[in-house]
C-alpha cells in the first residue's frame, strides 16, 4: 500500500470548504440555537446578583416571583434548544459519514488491480468503516459547542471585566497557561490518533482474514498461534490508546490544577474587597458564578478540541485513499469501443510486479476473432500474468496489446470490460442465493436468458434437488456449495454476461469428470464467436484450441496446434505425455 502511505494532512482550510461550508445552513442554525442556549444560561448567575443584592434585603415577593418565573423559562429554552440542537446537526452529521463511506467505498473500487494486491480487505474496511466516523465532530455538536463555548467564554469575561476588573486579570493568567499546554498536546495527539487508524486497520484486516481462513486454521490447529497473533495487535492499540490518554488526561490535570488555583486566588481578592467595602456579596456570588460559565466551556473545549483532533487524523487517513489514482483517471483512454469484434494482438509485451524481474518477457501474438487461444506451462511461468493483461487488470510495462486495432492503454476500461466474461480457478460467490450470482453481470436478465444459462452450464443438476433450487442460499463465499457446483455456477454467470472477450483461467479445474464432459460441451458453446484465452492445467481440455501457446520462464517456447505440438515432440509433447501417465 505504498502509495496510500503517502503524508497527506488535512488542514483547517480545507476542511472548512469541503465539509463544512457545504452544511453551513445546518451548522448556521445550530450556532444560533446554541448563542440562544448559552444565552439562556446567564441568566441563572444574573439572577444571583439580584436575588442577594436587592430581593431578599428588601423582601421582595413579587419581584421573588417573576425572577423564578425568568429562571424556570430559561431553563426551558435551554432545554428546546439544546434537544433540536442535537437532533439536526447529530442527523446531519451521520448523513455526511454515511456520504464519505460511499464515496471512499466507490474510490477503492476503481483503484487498480495493483493496489488490492499490495492491501489487506480488512485494512480497507477499516478505511471505509472507521476512519469517516470522526467527522461528525466537525459537523455534529461538538463544533457547535465549541463555538458556543468561546462566545461564552467571551461575553462572561466582559462581565467579569466590568464587576472587578483586578479579579478577572488574576483568573486570565491560569487560563492562558491552560491554554498554551493544550495547544502543544492537541499537536502531539494528532500524530498518536493518525497511528491509531493504522493499527486499527491491520488489527481489522488480520482479524478478517483470521476468520475467512477459519477452515485452514482448525485444520492445523493453530487457533493458539492466531489468538497470540490477534492479541499482540490489541496490545499495539492499547498502548496507543494509552498514549493519547496521557496526553488528554494531562490536559486535564493541567485545568484541573489552574483553574483551582485561579478558584483559591478569587477567594482570598474578593473576601478582601468585600471586608473593604468595594465589592458586594452578590457581586461576589456572581462573579463566581460567571467565571463557572467561563471557565467550564473551556474545559469542555479540551475534549472537543481533542474529538477534531481525531476527526482531523481520520480525515488525514481518508485523503490518503482519496489522493489515490483511480483507474478511470487516466487521460489517454479516450476511445470508446462501441463494438468489439475481439481481435487481440499482442505486440513485443514485457511485464514485472517488481522492477527489472520480467514475468512476462517480449510476447507477441494474435488471436482473431472467435479463435481459441491456450496458455500451457507449469505453475509460476506467467499465464496468469498474460490473463491479467488480457482482462485489463494489468497494464504492459513495454510493448503494446491491441485490441481491434486500438491499443488498449487507450480505450476506456467501462466500454473494454463491458464485453469481457472472465471465469477464473478459484471464481468468487457472493452470500446469497444461485439466482443472485448468476444474475450478478445482468440484473435485469429475463428468466428465459437466467434458465439457459442454467441449463447450459448443468447448473440444473444439482440446484433441481436442492428444496429452494435457484433460490437456495449458498452462504459466504459459497462455502455450502462443492468446487465443482461453485465452478458451474461461475460458468453460468460467464454464459449469461454473454462476452465477446472470454477468459478461463482453469476454469474446469474443480470438476469431476463426470462434470467436466459436461461443462466442456456447454463451454463449447459459450465459446462460438467469442475470442477465448484458456489457461489450463489438464491438457486434454484444450485440445480443440486454435492455438496453443507454451509458456516457460515468461515466454514462448513453443506454439501450435495439439497435433502439430505432439508431432514436434518438445516441451508441450512431454507435458502432455507426463499428464497422461498420471
Amino acid at each position: 500500500m505504498a502509495q496510500q502511505e503517502q503524508s497527506s494532512k488535512t488542514t483547517l482550510a480545507k476542511a472548512f470548504k469541503t465539509i463544512i461550508w457545504p452544511r453551513r445552513k445546518y451548522i448556521l442554525i445550530g450556532l444560533v440555537l446554541i448563542i440562544i442556549s448559552r444565552a439562556a444560561s446567564l441568566v441563572l448567575p444574573g439572577s444571583s446578583k439580584i436575588l442577594v443584592d436587592e430581593i431578599v434585603p428588601n423582601a421582595d415577593m413579587e419581584m421573588l416571583k417573576w425572577l423564578i418565573f425568568a429562571v424556570v423559562g430559561a431553563l426551558i429554552i435551554q432545554s428546546v434548544t439544546s434537544f433540536i440542537l442535537t437532533q439536526i446537526l447529530s442527523v446531519e452529521a451521520q448523513n455526511l459519514i454515511a456520504q464519505l463511506r460511499s464515496k471512499v467505498q466507490s474510490h477503492i473500487l476503481k483503484l487498480p488491480i495493483r493496489y488490492f494486491d499490495n492491501a489487506k480487505t480488512g485494512e480497507l474496511v477499516s478505511r471505509i468503516m472507521t476512519d469517516v466516523e470522526g467527522v461528525r465532530n466537525l459537523v455534529g455538536t461538538g463544533l457547535a459547542q465549541m463555538v458556543g463555548g468561546i462566545l461564552t467564554s467571551i461575553v462572561c469575561l466582559a462581565i467579569l471585566i466590568t464587576i472587578s476588573p483586578m479579579m478577572t486579570l488574576y483568573v486570565l493568567v491560569p487560563v492562558a497557561i491552560f491554554g498554551f499546554i493544550s495547544l502543544k498536546a492537541f499537536g502531539r495527539i494528532r500524530p498518536i490518533f493518525r497511528e491509531r487508524g493504522k493499527i486499527n486497520a491491520e488489527v481489522t484486516g488480520r482479524l478478517t482474514e483470521t476468520l475467512g481462513g477459519i477452515r485452514v486454521i482448525k485444520g492445523f490447529n493453530a487457533e493458539l498461534q492466531e489468538i497470540r497473533v490477534f492479541a499482540e495487535g490489541v496490545d499495539r492499540l492499547f498502548k496507543n490508546i494509552k498514549s493519547s490518554l496521557t496526553a488528554t488526561s494531562l490536559i486535564t490535570s493541567s485545568a484541573t490544577l489552574l483553574l483551582g488555583l485561579a478558584s483559591a486566588g478569587i477567594m482570598g481578592i474578593g473576601g478582601w474587597m468585600i471586608m473593604n467595602d468595594q465589592l458586594t456579596f452578590g457581586d461576589f456570588l456572581a462573579f463566581t458564578l460567571y467565571l463557572g460559565f467561563m471557565i467550564a466551556p473551556i474545559v469542555q473545549m479540551s475534549n472537543i478540541g481533542s474529538q477534531l483532533t481525531e476527526a482531523f487524523a481520520g480525515l488525514d487517513r481518508t485523503e490518503e485513499i482519496m489522493n489515490t489514482p483511480v483507474e478511470t483517471d487516466d487521460p489517454n483512454r479516450t476511445i470508446e469501443l462501441n463494438e468489439v469484434k475481439g481481435h487481440i494482438e499482442f505486440q513485443n509485451v514485457s511485464f514485472a510486479y517488481e522492477e527489472d524481474k520480467d514475468v512476462v518477457k517480449n510476447i507477441s501474438f494474435e488471436a482473431k476473432p472467435g479463435s481459441v487461444t491456450a496458455f500451457v506451462g507449469t505453475s509460476g511461468s506467467g499465464k496468469s500474468t498474460i490473463s491479467g493483461l488480457v482482462s485489463s487488470f494489468l497494464n504492459p510495462d513495454d510493448g503494446k496489446i491491441m485490441v481491434d486495432g486500438h491499443d488498449l492503454e487507450r480505450i476506456t476500461l467501462e466500454s473494454y470490460r463491458s464485453k469481457l466474461g472472465v471465469v477464473l480457478q478459484e471464481d468468487f460467490l457472493f452470500e446469497g442465493t444461485i439466482r443472485e450470482n448468476i444474475l450478478f453481470p445482468r440484473p435485469d436478465a429475463t428468466e428465459a436468458e437466467l434458465l439457459n444459462a442454467v441449463r447450459s452450464a448443468y447448473v440444473n443438476q444439482f440446484t433441481d434437488k436442492f428444496e429452494h433450487g435457484l433460490d437456495t442460499e449458498i452462504g459466504e463465499r459459497g462455502v455450502k456449495l462443492s468446487g465443482g457446483q461453485q465452478q458451474r455456477i461461475a460458468i453460468a454467470r460467464a454464459i449469461l454476461a454473454d462476452p465477446k472477450i472470454l477468459i478461463l483461467d482453469e476454469a474446469t479445474s474443480n470438476l469431476d469428470t463426470e462434470s467436466e464432459h459436461y461443462i466442456q460441451s456447454s463451454l463449447k458453446e459459450l465459446m462460438k464467436g467469442k475470442t477465448t484465452f484458456v489457461i489450463a492445467h489438464r491438457l486434454s481440455t484444450i485440445r480443440q484450441a486454435d492455438q496453443i501457446l507454451v509458456i516457460e520462464d515468461g515466454e514462448i517456447s513453443e506454439r501450435g496446434k495439439h497435433d502439430e505440438l505432439i508431432d514436434r515432440k518438445g516441451r508441450y509433447f512431454d507435458l502432455y505425455t507426463y499428464q497422461a501417465r498420471i
